[in-house]
């Protein structure tokens, strides 16, 4: 398990550093919606992972919190919070590792800090989905003691925070 799991707000210089990361370590259908099924960075799918988070968290008003995942200082990942409107008091989580970072443990030291996170934000209870095939994301929840419901393509929880 790496010694230094930190989550840090997302700012531009974040930004920078993110991008760098999922281009050189994941599909950029992993790190962000896409609507194409290519799954190749250009230049303009890096202006696209831009634009997306300068929409969303880094906003004038932001409709959620991303932080940049660091491990010993380098940036690996992103994790993030999402108000469910629908939902008082609940945020859906979200979270993307590097592929070479995966199965190393820092998945489950992101989920603990990112309900710590929404504990801090207010947020009393997270919203997780995945896919079925998703095994990882569902052996987290297993072992931290939380069902999950299976529906067709879709795996899902609610965690309760504080």
């Amino acid at each position: 398990m790496p010694r230094h799991v930190v989550l840090e707000p997302l700012d531009e210089a974040l930004l920078a550093d993110l991008l760098h990361t999922a281009v050189a370590d994941a599909h950029p259908g992993e790190v962000m919606p896409v609507e194409a099924p290519d799954a190749s960075w250009n230049a303009a799918r890096e202006a696209d992972f831009r634009a997306f988070h300068r929409g969303r968290a880094l906003a004038e008003q932001p409709v959620e919190s991303t932080y940049g995942i660091r491990v010993d200082g380098e940036v690996v990942g992103a994790a993030r919070l999402c108000r469910l409107p629908a939902s008082d008091g609940a945020a859906e989580a979200g979270v993307w590792l590097g592929r070479s970072r995966r199965g190393t443990g820092i998945g489950t030291a992101v989920f603990a800090a990112l309900i710590e996170r929404a504990t801090a934000e207010g947020y009393s209870r997270l919203f997780v989905s995945t896919t079925p095939d998703n095994i990882p994301v569902l052996r987290l929840l297993t072992a931290r003691g939380i069902d999950y419901a299976l529906d067709g393509n879709e795996a899902t929880a609610w965690i309760r925070c504080g």
